[in-house]
């Protein structure tokens, strides 16, 4: 149980910040629907009044956008601060699901929705901060919190509306329950080995051959046995790069692409088969995320290439709906896209439902320090293999957080520092943040700036 406090603690404060990092200049993040990305968190930090034995605990949580806009995706959290404000930090701490139903069902701030969305985005924010908050009380990583929590309050934290159709109450608690079957030894194996990942570093559309040849190369030796690459622009620059990264890595590594919702579905079919020679192991997000039926038809017609999609899949609704049509190989959840982990519970429940790998997305500022511990979560307590699973990684901005994911071999390391992994370093929100910080400042009024951020120094052999 959590440690209790001598006195009564409540969340008084939602301060937002506008964080935005410039890394258009350099064409990180770069791919056919997104070519200028300047990666981007609408973040905010609950604050708790101090208690006897000191000052107050913070949550932290935030949003991913890549640029413009930032401020409406701030302002959008800034509306949903009276839902917090005043209340118990042990209340919310002991059921963070009161705090999701209460944002996702406000009658007037639902209507912008429902449950997608800017607003949607926005109650994700605020709900990953309150289970930062949580496993911050409880002194455990997220990952551990959730994989010792009982099935029934798990069960609890879950929102059934709209998916009951095709799970029920009564058959997640049964998969919970069957999950923690050998739980202890998978513990013990992920902080033994960690968790595999697969790297996008060398796969930006922006990026030159030799760029994407060298990247793919140091991922290989770095240990990672699967790489992606952004295509979707121009289908003879797609062939010229597959085979660029098919040469550099062999044929023993997989090779995932990724179209970023370019084509239309006779696109998608047409491009894909025109890369299958290069043996892609998934194609992502071939057409629109929303496409339930689309993405079946392309799935029927480019097998035995997987599809994968997920990123911008707006809520658990069209996870059911893809599940139930067939439509895709590989679930990918996003920590930042729905309503939060609460949603994100329900998703990791469903994909275990229909025996689907979930795959997560995390190409984007803190995404990797986030979803992590959903994975993690997942192999311990839920599905208990990491067999055709991997979590994304790119090796870009670590360094702005407290406690920056750590990659040894290929693998994601099993975060010990309590919380979420969503703190980010005092110093980066007051340099980064738009326009006041010390970068924007200084470059809104002309003078010369560092144009990329340094590498995550700890993605090669590192120990944690």
């Amino acid at each position: 149980m959590p440690p209790a406090y001598p006195t009564p603690a409540r969340i008084t404060a939602v301060d937002t910040y506008d964080i935005r990092f410039p890394t258009s200049r350099e064409l990180d993040g770069s791919d056919a629907m997104n070519p200028d990305p300047d990666y981007s968190a609408a973040y905010l930090v609950l604050r708790t009044e101090p208690t006897g034995t000191g000052a107050g605990l913070e949550g932290h949580g935030f949003t991913f956008t890549i640029g413009r806009g930032n401020d409406v995706q701030v302002a959008a959290i800034e509306a949903l601060r009276h839902h917090v404000v005043g209340r118990s930090v042990e209340e919310v701490c002991a059921d963070p699901g009161t705090v999701n139903r209460a944002l996702v069902g406000d009658s007037q701030l639902r209507w912008l929705g429902p449950e997608k969305g800017v607003m949607h985005m926005a109650i994700g924010a605020v709900v990953n901060a309150v289970w930062d908050l949580a496993a911050k009380r409880a002194e455990k990583p997220l990952w551990q919190l959730l994989a010792e929590a009982d099935p029934e309050w798990l069960v609890s934290q879950v929102d059934f509306r709209y998916i009951a159709d095709a799970l029920t109450p009564e058959e997640a608690l049964a998969l919970l329950r069957a999950g923690r079957e050998g739980a202890a030894a998978r513990t013990a194996a992920l902080r033994e080995r960690g968790f595999p990942g697969y790297t996008t570093s060398p796969g930006w559309l922006g990026y030159s051959d030799e760029k994407l040849t060298r990247l793919a190369r140091q991922a290989v030796a770095d240990g990672f046995t699967q790489i992606k690459l952004k295509v979707g622009a121009d289908l003879d620059d797609d062939i010229r790069r597959c085979r660029t990264a098919r040469e550099a890595i062999g044929p023993g590594v997989r090779l995932a692409i990724d179209a970023n919702q370019r084509w239309n579905v006779d696109e998608a079919i047409r491009w894909t088969r025109a890369l299958a020679a290069f043996d892609p192991y998934w194609i992502e997000e071939p057409t629109s995320p929303d496409d339930v039926l689309g993405h079946a038809a392309i799935r029927e017609a480019v097998a035995p290439v997987r599809v994968a999609t997920g990123e911008h899949v707006q809520n658990r609704i069209v996870f059911k709906q893809l599940l139930q049509a067939g439509a895709i190989d590989v679930l990918q959840i996003d920590a930042a896209r729905v309503g939060g982990v609460n949603e994100n519970l329900a998703i990791l429940l469903l994909a275990a439902k229909f025996g689907v790998p979930v795959c997560p997305h995390a190409g984007g500022v803190g995404l990797c320090e986030l979803v992590q511990h959903l994975s993690m979560f997942d192999y311990v307590a839920l599905a208990g293999t990491t067999e055709n699973r991997v979590i994304e990684y790119v090796d870009h901005l670590h360094d702005h957080f407290t406690a920056p994911v750590v990659l040894r071999d290929g693998h994601y390391q099993a975060p010990t520092t309590p919380g979420f992994s969503a703190t980010m370093r005092a110093e980066s929100l007051a340099e980064f943040a738009y326009p006041d910080g010390t970068f924007w400042a200084a470059d809104l009024a002309g003078q010369p700036q560092r144009t990329q951020e340094p590498r995550h120094p700890r993605h090669k052999g590192a120990v944690a």
